[in-house]
């Protein structure tokens, strides 16, 4: 399974993993053009629960049949070039929604590790990682 459709089955997972835990889902895949910057800035899943804004990152990795996992973590993949783009897009997603930026916000990484041998996925949720 390539890269594309492991992402877009970590984002399901993912949702399914934060409706469970009672989180609502506000918006998906939201994108913003990075003024000065040539790339678009990416939100997986955006969320809130009680009165917090969470802005997701979904990272996931698959293990092939036969291979163990890769000795890199999905969440390295988070690297400081990649953050600061999710600050900005989710700075753009609050000004666009007319929110304050001195609302409680933050951004979570969601690492997702799927075994499609065992037909299984694990979730570690790092709260509040990108800052």
């Amino acid at each position: 399974m390539g890269t594309k459709k492991v992402g877009i089955l970590g984002e399901k997972i993912a949702g399914k993993y934060l409706k469970q835990k009672g989180f609502e889902i506000l918006d998906r895949n939201y994108s913003f053009r990075i003024p000065g910057n040539p790339q678009k800035g990416e939100i997986d899943i955006i969320a809130k629960k009680s009165d917090k804004i969470i802005f997701i990152e979904v990272k996931a990795s698959a293990q092939k049949s036969g291979e163990a996992f890769s000795a890199f973590l999905p969440e390295d993949r988070v690297n400081f070039s990649k953050q600061k783009k999710l600050i900005k897009t989710a700075e753009s997603w609050l000004s666009k929604k007319k929110i304050s930026f001195k609302s409680k916000w933050q951004i979570d990484i969601l690492a997702i590790m799927i075994d499609f041998d065992n037909k299984k996925a694990k979730v570690r949720h790092l709260e509040n990682a990108v800052f």
